[in-house]
This record gives C-alpha cells, structure tokens and sequence, in this order.
C-alpha cells in the first residue's frame, strides 16, 4: 500500500501547488498542473480515489503526517497501534478525530520557534509570523538554489528550525513540482508539514535581479519570501500568501522594502507596509 500512499501525497502537492500559484499569481497558466493533477487521479484505485476526494471537499488536505504519535492536521494524539499500523503501511487509515487519512512521515526539519510569553503583548499582523532577526537586505546567493539555501540557514541560526540541510532539501523539492516565482520579481519559497511550532517567514532582498524559475527567459525576482508551514497552517498559509501578493502588486510597496538598507529598516518596512492586509 504504500506506493499508493506515496502516490496521493504527490498528488495532494500538486493540488497545494495549484492553488497557491491562484492565490500567488491570479489568472496564471494551470494547463500543466491540471494536466500532472488529472493524470495522477486516473491512476488511483477507484476507492481511494474517493475516499480521497471527499475529504478535499471538506478542507485542503485530505493525508497528512503522523509526527512523534500526533495527527498532525488536528493535533490528536493517536493510540500507540494505530500509529503502527500507519508506519507499516499494509492499509490506509484514518484520523479518529478529524478522519483524514494518515502517514508516517521520515524525520525532517523541525520548527523549533518558541512561543511568546505571556507577559508579553499579542503580536499582530505580519509580527506573528515573522521577525525582525529573519530580515536579510542583501542576500549573497546569486541563484535560486543558494539563495534558499541561506534562508534555511538564517532560520537555523536564528533558533527557528533545527536542520537547515532537510529544510533546503525540502524546499527544493517543492521548486521542483512548480516555480514559486511570481511576476513583479516575487518569490514564495517554502516547506509545509514542519511541526513543531508556528507558521514562520524570512525575507531577503537580493542586490540585483537573479533567475529564480529555471523556466524564465530573464533574471527577474529581487524580493524572497521563505515560509516554513506546520501542517495545521496550510488552510492559513494561502491567505498569507494572496495577502502578500496583493500588497507587493503595487510598485511602491515593493520599493519600500528594495530601498531597506539595514534589517531594522526593511523590518519596519515589512510592517507598514502589510498592516492593512495581513490581520
């Protein structure tokens, strides 16, 4: 069984993929998603396929990770032979809880942020999800894959994630189903179903235009946005991101963060500029 649950998480990706490409670039091409997600489909045995496709119709994950004995899309922890049976794969189960369907994931990245004290203030809007330690204005990598590759390691040496190498490895494997490149030199790099703490994002600005699509005709992206998502924050992520998107739409915003010469600088910038869109 375990071919066809490796075989539902890569769907699962690409119907991810496709969605964010609608919330990161509206009215963007879908012809090659819709095609690898059609083809992927028809391949599925007819009852997983619908046990499948009911539970996207109620959410946008329908199988997700088993991580240190916890549902990782509801956070139930599972009884001991259930967690088991998942490991050994001979069947497909589900979550008593929410009724997703399950998987034994590898060890990977860990997000390792700690949560805010209690006698400090609520944080809202973008300061939720990021801080001012995760700022990069110039970032040294002069292609896509060091560029990420020095996002993941900012998060490590800033106490956010415990394995920068599986992070970079991850999210190289996502830029492989679709380039997270977007027009007006934006790109959302990411990793979903790192456990352990909150959704969290990193910023960097690069000195000059770099090809972050392999597929593009010309250096482009300048602004990286590197996200690292818990499973539970999928559903959220994608609002994040159509926020993200709308606001550095506009020019000036966009300048504001380019014209950053230091991490404080662009800090502020970030906040002032997405207090209206991000909650």
């Amino acid at each position: 069984m375990q071919p066809v649950i490796n075989h539902l998480i890569q769907l699962q990706e690409f119907i991810i993929a496709r969605a964010q490409q609608e919330a990161g670039m509206p009215g963007a091409q879908l012809d090659q998603l819709d095609a690898s997600i059609s083809a992927l489909t028809k391949e599925l045995p007819p009852e997983v396929n619908i046990r499948f496709s009911r539970l996207l119709q109620k959410g946008p994950l329908a199988i997700v990770p088993v991580v240190n004995g916890v549902c990782t899309a509801c956070g139930m922890t599972l009884p001991v032979a259930l967690v088991h049976q998942v490991h050994a794969a001979e069947q497909i189960y589900n979550c008593p809880s929410c009724a997703r369907l399950l998987f034994y994931r590898a060890s990977g990245a860990r997000n390792t942020r700690k949560s805010p004290r209690r006698s400090e203030a609520p944080k809202v809007g973008i300061e939720r999800f990021s801080a001012q330690s995760l700022m990069i204005t110039e970032l040294e990598g002069a292609d896509r894959d060091s560029i990420i590759a020095e996002l993941c390691q900012k998060m490590a040496d800033e106490g956010f994630v415990d394995d920068p190498v599986k992070l970079q490895e991850a999210a190289l494997q996502r830029e492989a189903i679709i380039s997270t490149a977007v027009e007006n030199g934006l790109a959302f790099p990411h990793v979903r179903s790192v456990e352990g703490g909150a959704l969290t994002l990193a910023l960097g600005i690069t000195p000059k235009p770099v090809k972050f699509d392999p597929a593009a005709g010309k250096a482009s992206t300048r602004i990286v946005f590197f996200m690292v998502i818990p499973t539970a924050a999928s559903a959220f992520y994608l609002k994040l991101l159509a926020g993200l998107s709308q606001v550095f739409q506009k020019a000036e915003n966009r300048d504001k963060l380019l014209e950053a010469d230091t991490p404080e600088k662009l800090w502020k910038a970030l906040i002032r500029t997405t207090r209206l869109a991000i909650q």
